[in-house]
């Protein structure tokens, strides 16, 4: 099920949505150009490996404050493949938008960090023991679905099922279409122990989708909106 649109109106310019989304894409084009052992050490390096954070919490004098905890940010800004960076980006750039314009500028760059931020930590708590890194801005852009659904629950999202049906859907549905099946997957991954072995973090998405829900209401909507080259 991929969105394609939404006709939720904008009433400024998405300048951190596109920036956000270019970084990634940057980053991205980065890592392509390293050589398989060499993305490998980056990836351990800077992406999310909940067994480290768990160690610095425990007193593990082993673990250095830094390599534990500065990948819970920059571990959102890598990603493991092609079609991982160009999903998320996809998702972030039908939903960013809205709500940049409902926050702000600096107000959604910060709400897409704590959301990332704790998107992560939900990870590290239900796959305490995992040694295996995560990766990937989904967790945030979780954070702008969850803020998106409780925002505008009636807004239309055209919804493509491959390989040939396409239909507007309440965004309540396909938010929470969404996020059921992140939550089963997250279950599932829990009963079966796969999160030791890699695969996608759906306690990620869950909590950023939740952290999102609780965040938005946080955090005061912008006072004045204009409408001007909204795109």
């Amino acid at each position: 099920m991929i969105p394609l649109r939404t006709d939720q109106p904008r009433f400024s310019t998405a300048f951190v949505t596109g920036f956000l989304i270019a970084v990634n894409l940057l980053i991205y084009f980065a890592e392509f150009s390293l050589s398989p052992r060499a993305e490998m050490q980056l990836v351990y390096q800077f992406g999310l490996i909940p067994a480290h954070v768990i160690a610095l919490l425990s007193g593990g004098r082993q673990m250095e404050l830094a390599a534990a905890l500065v990948p819970v940010v920059t571990s959102m800004f890598l990603h493991a493949s092609w079609m991982h960076v160009i999903g998320n980006m996809w998702f972030l750039w039908i939903f960013g938008g809205a709500i940049e314009d409902h926050l702000g500028h600096l107000q959604f760059l910060a709400f897409y960090l704590f959301s990332g931020v704790a998107a992560a930590l939900l990870q590290v708590i239900l796959s305490p023991e995992s040694r295996v890194p995560t990766v990937g801005a989904s967790g945030a852009i979780a954070g702008v679905l969850g803020a998106f659904f409780l925002l505008y629950p009636k807004s239309r999202v055209l919804t493509w099922f491959p390989p040939i049906f396409l239909f507007y859907l309440p965004a309540w549905v396909m938010l929470g279409y969404w996020f059921v099946l992140q939550f089963i997957g997250g279950a599932v991954t829990a009963t079966t122990q796969a999160s030791q072995m890699g695969g996608i973090a759906f306690w990620a998405h869950v909590g950023g989708f939740i952290a999102g829900i609780l965040l938005v209401k946080v955090f005061p909507e912008r006072p004045r909106r204009y409408r001007y080259g909204a795109w």
